[in-house]
C-alpha cells in the first residue's frame, strides 16, 4: 500500500513538471508543443483552418492553438493578457499606432531572420513594407503577411447599367450619381461609418487627394490641422452625410459584416467604400458571394475618386495588412518562431495566390491567383497598378491619441455639431499635445 501510494505521489510531481506548453496529442508517441495564436486577420474562414492544419501536418511536434477575435476585441485582449502574462505566443499586428503601443511586448524577430535568411533577408520584402516595421532603434519586431491599399470605391455595375449611368470621376458626378440611386430606392454609397477605420480611411484619402504633403506633413506634427487644405478634406468628409452621398444612418453601421455583406453576398446596394482587400470576395466559398460575384453577367468595378473635383484622382494608401509578432514573454519561442516563417512564406502564398486576401508583401512571389475570374483579373490589375505607381503615403498613423481624436471629430462631424473649423482646432491641440 505504501509503496503504490509513492508511485501516485510521484506521477503527481512529474505531472507537474510537464511544461504548460506540453501536450500529449490522443494515438501520438511524443509530445507537442502548442503555440497560441490570436488575431483578427487572417479570419475564421475555413481556409485559414486548412492552412493551420497543413502547418501541423508538415510539422508534427507542433500544435497551433488559434484564436480569431474581431479587431478590436483582438487589441484589448492583448492588452489584458499582455499584461498578465498569459497572451498569445503568435499574435497579428498593425503598423502604426497599434504596433508601437506593444513594443514593450515583441519579441526582437531580427536576429531570427538573420540566422535563416542572412544580413540581406530585408530585401526580399516591399521596401515601404519593411520601412513601416523597422523600429526606431534599427530591428524589426513583427514580419508582414502581406500589404493591402484604401481608398477605393467598389461599384456593382448592374446598378449603372439599369439606370444608364456612369462610374463618377469626381465628387460632383459622385453626387448626382448618388442622387438617382436615392430617386429610384437605391442605396448611395455604402460606408459602415460606426467603424472608425473605414472613416479614417475615407477621410485620409480625402486629405491626400487635396494635398498629400500637407496630410502627413500634420499627421508628423509639422503642418497644423487648421491649414486650409486640410479644413476642406473635413468639409468634403461632412459633405458626404450632408448631400446624400452616404447612406442614411450610416453611423449604425459596421462595415464587417453588416455593409459588406450588403454589398459582396446580397449585391443589395450599387457602391461601397473598401480597399483592395475587398477582392477577396471573388474567393469567397459563401454561394451567395459566389452568385453576386462569379454568377453569370456579374461586373464589379474599382476605381479611386477625385474628391476635389481638380481633375486627379486620390492616390491609395499602403499599408502592411497584418504583421506577425512574437511574444517576447512566451516560453515557445523557437516553436513560435517556426511557425511564423512558415506563414510569411507557405501560409502568405496560400493567403495571396489561394484566397487573394492581400497583396505580395514579398519581392519573390508571383502574383498568380488560382481561379480568378476575367472582372477579378481587370480589377486585380488595377489595384496592382495604383499600387506600383499611385501610393500617398502610409494608412497607419502611428499616434494612438491623436488617431483616437481624429475619429472622434469624424463622427461629430457626420452628425453636423461640429463645424470643419472647428473639428480642425480640436485636431491640432490634440496634435501638439501628442508624444512623438
Amino acid at each position: 500500500m505504501k509503496k503504490k501510494m509513492v508511485c501516485i505521489l510521484m506521477a503527481g510531481v512529474m505531472a507537474s513538471l510537464v511544461p504548460a506548453q506540453m501536450v500529449f496529442a490522443e494515438g501520438d508517441s511524443g509530445e507537442k508543443t502548442v503555440v497560441k495564436f490570436q488575431t483578427w486577420n487572417p479570419g475564421d474562414e475555413e481556409y485559414t483552418h486548412a492552412m493551420l492544419e497543413k502547418f501541423e501536418e508538415e510539422h508534427p511536434d507542433i500544435q497551433i492553438d488559434y484564436t480569431f477575435m474581431p479587431y478590436t476585441d483582438h487589441v484589448e485582449k492583448l492588452k489584458v493578457d499582455l499584461s498578465a502574462g498569459d497572451a498569445a505566443d503568435v499574435y497579428g499586428v498593425q503598423t502604426g499606432a497599434m504596433y508601437k503601443e506593444f513594443r514593450d511586448f515583441e519579441e526582437d524577430l531580427t536576429p531570427y531572420l538573420v540566422k535563416e535568411y542572412g544580413d540581406d533577408w530585408a530585401s526580399n520584402y516591399n521596401e515601404y513594407a519593411m520601412s513601416l516595421l523597422k523600429g526606431d532603434d534599427g530591428e524589426y519586431y513583427a514580419v508582414p503577411l502581406g500589404l493591402s491599399y484604401a481608398g477605393y470605391v467598389w461599384a456593382n455595375m448592374k446598378y449603372f447599367d439599369k439606370y444608364g449611368l456612369e462610374l463618377p470621376t469626381n465628387y460632383d458626378e459622385l453626387k448626382e450619381v448618388c442622387k438617382t440611386f436615392r430617386d429610384n430606392g437605391e442605396y448611395p454609397l455604402v460606408i459602415g461609418a460606426k467603424d472608425s477605420w473605414i472613416n479614417i480611411d475615407t477621410w485620409m484619402n480625402i486629405a491626400a487627394d487635396i494635398n498629400t504633403e500637407k496630410l502627413y506633413s500634420a499627421i508628423e506634427g509639422e503642418t497644423p490641422f487648421t491649414d486650409e487644405d486640410l479644413v476642406q478634406s473635413f468639409q468634403i468628409w461632412q459633405n458626404c452625410f450632408t448631400d446624400g452621398v452616404f447612406q442614411d444612418g450610416a453611423l449604425g453601421v459596421g462595415m464587417y459584416t453588416d455593409s459588406t455583406d450588403m454589398y459582396q453576398k446580397e449585391g443589395s446596394v450599387p457602391m461601397i467604400l473598401n480597399g483592395s482587400w475587398s477582392l477577396g470576395a471573388y474567393m469567397d466559398s459563401d454561394e451567395q458571394s459566389q452568385e453576386v460575384y462569379n454568377g453569370e453577367g456579374a461586373n464589379h468595378k474599382i476605381f479611386l475618386m477625385d474628391w476635389n473635383n481638380d481633375g486627379k484622382i486620390a492616390p491609395v494608401e499602403e499599408a502592411v495588412d497584418v504583421s506577425l509578432a512574437i511574444n517576447n514573454q512566451s516560453k515557445v519561442k523557437d516553436a513560435a518562431w517556426t511557425f511564423v516563417d512558415w506563414m510569411i512564406h507557405e501560409g502568405a502564398d496560400t493567403l495571396v495566390n489561394g484566397q487573394l486576401q492581400y497583396m505580395p508583401a514579398r519581392n519573390d512571389m508571383e502574383l498568380n491567383v488560382e481561379g480568378l475570374n476575367e472582372n477579378g483579373t481587370e480589377n486585380l490589375e488595377y489595384c496592382v497598378e495604383q499600387g506600383k505607381n499611385n501610393v500617398g503615403g502610409y494608412r497607419e498613423m502611428a499616434y494612438a491619441e491623436l488617431k483616437e481624436t481624429i475619429s472622434n471629430e469624424l463622427t461629430e462631424l457626420a452628425l453636423g455639431d461640429v463645424t470643419p473649423e472647428e473639428a480642425a482646432d480640436t485636431i491640432e491641440a490634440a496634435s501638439q499635445a501628442q508624444e512623438r
